[in-house]
């Protein structure tokens, strides 16, 4: 019998998400991806929710691509996010690193812009307090050389 995934272990979410924190490095500069979603009016992490079959790292690198276009490399997971969604479900998203290898962003039905932000510029834009908690700990990563650009 093989190990448990993070759904199975936790059956008390009921909503499982993966995501993207895609980054790169411009000259001694960190920077990271955000998007906007106009439907929901915010800059966030693309994200979206787990479909059945699939593992969450799996998640992760579908809704990044679907939603910037972009076709990037997993690194570090990060930490679990977890919050009570807009309606009311338990919902727990679980991001990676991620640096791309290819494609590029168009507008589309979920992302209408998307751009890259050094870390102070992302603190300030994202939306909501829980991915400013993601800059801190991509911030505090990098401080500790656990993540090299």
């Amino acid at each position: 019998m093989g190990k448990k995934s993070l759904p199975e272990r936790r059956p008390d979410v009921e909503v499982w998400a993966g995501g993207g924190v895609v980054w790169r490095t411009v000259g001694d500069v960190v920077e990271l991806l955000l998007v906007h979603r106009d439907h929901r009016e915010d800059w966030s992490f693309p994200k979206g929710k787990l479909d059945p079959g699939e593992t969450l790292i799996e998640c992760a690198v579908r809704e990044v691509e679907e939603e910037t276009g972009l076709r990037c490399e997993t690194g570090e997971r990060l930490a679990i996010v977890e919050y009570r969604d807009g309606r009311g479900r338990d919902k727990a998203v679980v991001y990676w690193l991620m640096v791309v290898v290819g494609g590029r962003f168009e507008p589309n039905d979920e992302v209408d812009a998307c751009g890259w932000f050094d870390l102070a510029s992302a603190r300030t834009v994202l939306t909501y307090d829980r991915d400013r908690d993601l800059v801190d700990e991509v911030e505090s990563r990098i401080a500790s050389s656990t993540i090299a650009p």
